[in-house]
């Protein structure tokens, strides 16, 4: 097969003209007769002015390009769509699946024997992986890092967990105009991802977890100095990856798919870590098992309590032993005969383990934070094909709940209503939003009502909070998410009303209206007809094929044929 920079020659009827053409413009970019005779290393890489979390990543590229070289291979940048989480409307989500698609066909298109894939904010990770499982060709994983904490008035403060408690005392009138100003200047002061177990951060574990990645690339700081020592071995093997012709799907595997599920449950991640993982598997028929997750979930005690669950942030995991510390602890659980990108197995990977480790941050199997895993899939009459709450972040004491709903019809209509005055609401009830699932509202991180103000101000700061949309992984609270069927599709969620009952169950993992059939059936005969809005372009392909939270968010056409 041709390799290098002869590979998938433009067909001009002669493929020997075909050679000297691309020969003679790549002499454009000064680059020596010789050194086109080497492996190709794309540099997949996802910069812009609109995300900031990705500011040090031309810093990060150089390194990656210096480990290629020194390796004898010949790096090629390349740029992608960049996903800046909160600067896209109506959400990041939206355009995940856009990223994976550019990724997919960028490096598929382009003469590459392997790629770097460079990309940390929320949505990016795993629409690289996305894309790269796809594309087939040799991979690897170099995530951008985390933000260093800032300082405020001697307390230590990292986006994003403590921008949602300093707004939430804002809002109960606790912090005034002037100081939640001077906090907003201090919340992220470095380049990085989100400083907390977000998202982000749960990706980078998940993906060192899958393999993916190098040992011990998922937390240190963006800013540090270990982060460009990192993508200079990155680099370096991805020569050796892209020669040994080793393809992503040798290494994301129903074992090492179970291995992910273990880290996520261990460090309390991210809600939507689960969505992004079942999309990444789904691009190679793998399926994640509800039940299954919840089996594990049971028999996966939390190591590691970073904020929100914890006092700690991503750097203090940095410096306790990074994930390969968690992983020596989960050992026992997890399949170590999984292969990694590097050629090792995980066992292989781990050795006898980091020569330390900060128990106050990565606690020991035998004496773990929690018994069990931080996530809980439910089912029920309310969500026939599932929904998912994080009990690592959520008060035990709403675990066991039946309340009386309170509804919201969309995002328009909680935000005109939720700090009004006049609504009717309790502290024991459960407030529903509707219609923010992927087809209602692109799915935005909106699963994290806001306690109705009046509440807020008098002390209340968790109820059950129900609905189809995400939740950011720095957020925390007893939230139900990704209830699917979801309301825009007809699911049970489109049927409630105020004043239902809902029951929660965590401990039977269960979500259920308690509505009677038939008035059920009266309200589904009385539902609108949806009329779809006109749009065109990516906008209508995402709405004409975009799947349920239950399969990861993913476009239909990109799952392989069963």
């Amino acid at each position: 097969m041709t390799t290098g920079i002869y590979r998938g020659l433009v067909s001009y009827g002669d493929p020997e003209f075909s050679r000297f053409l691309r020969r003679a413009f790549l002499h454009a970019s000064g680059r020596s007769p010789e050194s086109l005779e080497r492996p190709v290393i794309g540099i997949a890489t996802s910069a812009s002015d609109y995300n900031p979390c990705h500011r040090q990543q031309p810093e990060l590229v150089k390194s990656v390009a210096r480990g290629i070289i020194a390796a004898g291979g010949l790096p090629m940048e390349f740029p992608t769509v960049s996903l800046g989480e909160s600067f896209l409307e109506p959400t990041s989500m939206v355009y995940r699946n856009l990223m994976a698609m550019d990724v997919e066909e960028l490096v598929r298109a382009q003469p590459m024997d392997g790629v770097v894939l460079v990309g940390g904010c929320d949505k990016t990770v795993p629409a690289q992986l996305m894309g790269a499982l796809s594309a087939g060709r040799p991979a690897i994983q170099l995530v951008t890092g985390p933000m260093s904490t800032g300082r405020y008035q001697g307390e230590r403060l990292g986006a994003c967990t403590d921008c949602r408690r300093f707004w939430a005392s804002y809002r109960a009138g606790e912090v005034s105009e002037e100081e939640i100003g001077r906090v907003e200047r201090n919340l992220a002061t470095t380049a990085g991802t989100c400083a907390v177990m977000g998202t982000a951060s749960t990706m980078a574990c998940i993906v060192e977890a899958l393999g993916m990645a190098l040992p011990d690339s998922a937390a240190a700081p963006a800013v540090h100095a270990d982060r460009l020592r990192i993508g200079e071995a990155t680099g370096a093997a991805a020569v050796s990856i892209a020669v040994a012709g080793r393809t992503p799907d040798q290494v994301v595997t129903a074992a090492s798919v179970r291995n992910a599920l273990r880290v996520l449950l261990a460090i309390g991640g991210s809600t939507n870590a689960l969505i992004h993982l079942t999309a990444i598997a789904g691009r190679l028929g793998l399926r994640i098992d509800p039940d299954e997750l919840n089996e594990l979930s049971d028999t996966t005690p939390v190591l590691v309590e970073l904020k929100p669950t914890g006092a700690h942030y991503m750097e203090d995991l940095h410096t306790s032993g990074g994930l390969p510390a968690v992983l020596h602890e989960l050992r026992d659980l997890l399949d170590l005969s999984a292969l990694t990108v590097t050629g090792e197995t995980l066992g292989e990977r781990l050795g006898e383990g980091p020569p330390w480790v900060d128990r106050d941050v990565v606690r020991p199997l035998s004496n773990p934070s929690r018994d069990k895993g931080g996530l809980v899939w439910l089912s029920g009459s309310l969500a026939p094909s599932g929904a998912l709450i994080k009990r690592s972040a959520a008060d035990p004491a709403l675990f066991e709940t039946t309340g009386r709903a309170v509804v919201f019809s969309s995002l328009e209509d909680l935000a005109a209503r939720i700090d009004d005055p006049a609504l009717d609401v309790e502290p024991s009830d459960v407030l529903v939003l509707q219609n923010a699932g992927p087809l209602g509202a692109g799915m935005p991180e909106a699963g994290y009502l806001p306690i109705p103000a009046k509440l807020a101000r008098s002390g209340v700061r968790d109820m059950v909070r129900i609905s189809d949309a995400r939740m950011s992984g720095t957020a925390y609270g007893t939230i139900v998410l990704h209830v699917a069927p979801e309301a825009a599709l007809g699911g049970p969620l489109a049927l409630v009303r105020t004043g239902d009952q809902i029951r929660l169950s965590v401990s039977e993992g269960r979500l259920d209206l308690l509505v009677p059939p038939d008035e059920l059936a009266k309200r589904r005969a009385d539902l609108p007809v949806s009329a779809s809005p006109p749009v065109t372009g990516y906008r209508k392909l995402f709405r004409d094929h975009v799947l349920g939270a239950d399969q990861g968010c993913d476009f239909d056409f990109c799952l392989p044929a069963s």
